[in-house]
């Protein structure tokens, strides 16, 4: 077990090239975890030094594996404005456009598009609690059971559950600078949630947090140019906040869909993530209804597509099969195609995947 005085140690060991101290006198080390035989965090400097702190993240990396005992290592650098190193309009860098101003409609040209991937959709709720990542993960599924070459990136760094979704776990390996996604029921699959132990807890800023994200969806190797991905589905964080903003706002794409249940304080927040996706240009491909029946009620995502005048994907019962599936990470879908939950979602993967012309 490797001990955090050590981890502390060896990255103070490291120089900071601007103040000449060691990475953690300079404050620069962010969100530091350490358990077992593992350590991550994010390198914050500011955006325009970057290139200057490419080495310098190298550096704390081969100085944390060569701790005895230590068998992953997850250094992020995040750029982010620092106070007085730039003008003050700068201190809005870390987040998007629409972060900024949320008057304006037009969204700014995205940046950060997937290599080797034909189309990424957004799995998206205005709130939490609503069974979004369960969606995600089972339409995602519904996807892969077309034939067509999916990947799921779980985008919650807060709380990420596709590891245990999809009974997955381990450090991703590295090949030739770029992340290698897990294999899990013919997906590929990435999450913040492989880089740290399950009780680990992100104390990461929304700049941080959004960095996070962006790296894995563009350092990761969804496809290649023989075989790319067909689809990315990205199970988005609840709410309408920086993180969200930010990978919308970079990240070009294709579609989304929204997820909630029937009762109304669940349709007020998704509302608001539909109006987001309008504000960014991102078509909202329809509204999914999750747990409907007699405890939340059934119809209301029904009525509220046709007020906002989107498509109605479907609706998904309260079931049981559908929590022990994620509990056991084997998703409905695949572990009973043939059931009735898995028939639902795979009429809404039909009606998604022809909206995003695959």
């Amino acid at each position: 077990m490797v001990e955090r005085s050590a981890v502390i140690a060896a990255l103070d060991a490291v120089t900071d090239p601007v103040s000449g101290q060691g990475l953690i006198a300079s404050g620069l080390v962010q969100g530091l975890v350490v358990a077992d035989d593992r350590a991550g965090f994010a390198l914050e400097v500011d955006r325009s030094l970057v290139a200057t702190y490419a080495p310098v993240r190298d550096a704390a990396e081969a100085a944390l594996k060569a701790l005895p005992g230590m068998n992953r290592v997850s250094v992020i650098l995040t750029a982010e404005a620092k106070p007085g190193l730039s003008k003050p309009a700068a201190r809005t860098a870390g987040l998007s456009k629409a972060a900024v101003d949320q008057g304006r409609a037009k969204a700014p040209v995205a940046t950060d598009r997937p290599a080797h991937v034909r189309r990424v959709l957004a799995v998206a709720s205005g709130k939490g609690g609503v069974g979004k990542s369960t969606v995600a993960v089972n339409l995602a599924a519904a996807l892969a059971a077309r034939g067509l070459s999916v990947g799921i990136l779980d985008a919650d760094v807060y709380g990420p559950s596709l590891p245990t979704m999809l009974g997955i776990s381990g450090q991703p390996a590295y090949e030739d600078g770029a992340i290698v996604p897990h294999v899990a029921h013919d997906m590929k699959a990435m999450s913040v949630g492989l880089l740290t132990k399950m009780d680990d807890a992100m104390i990461w800023r929304g700049p941080m947090a959004s960095q996070a994200i962006t790296q894995m969806l563009t350092q990761t190797r969804w496809g290649t140019a023989e075989a790319p991905l067909d689809v990315l589905v990205v199970d988005l964080p609840p709410g309408t906040g920086d993180v969200q903003l930010t990978l919308i706002q970079k990240t070009p794409l294709d579609g989304a869909v929204i997820v909630s249940t029937p009762q109304e304080v669940a349709l007020a927040d998704a509302r608001r993530a539909h109006t987001l996706f309008q504000r960014v240009n991102v078509p909202t491909l329809g509204l999914i209804e999750n747990m409907t029946g007699p405890v939340f009620g059934q119809g209301g995502a029904k009525t509220e597509a046709d007020r906002l005048s989107i498509p109605f994907l479907g609706d998904l019962p309260l079931d049981a099969a559908l929590r022990e599936g994620g509990d056991a990470g084997l998703p409905v879908v695949a572990a009973d195609p043939s059931g009735e939950i898995a028939v639902r979602f795979a009429a809404i993967a039909d009606q998604v995947a022809v909206a995003l012309g695959l």
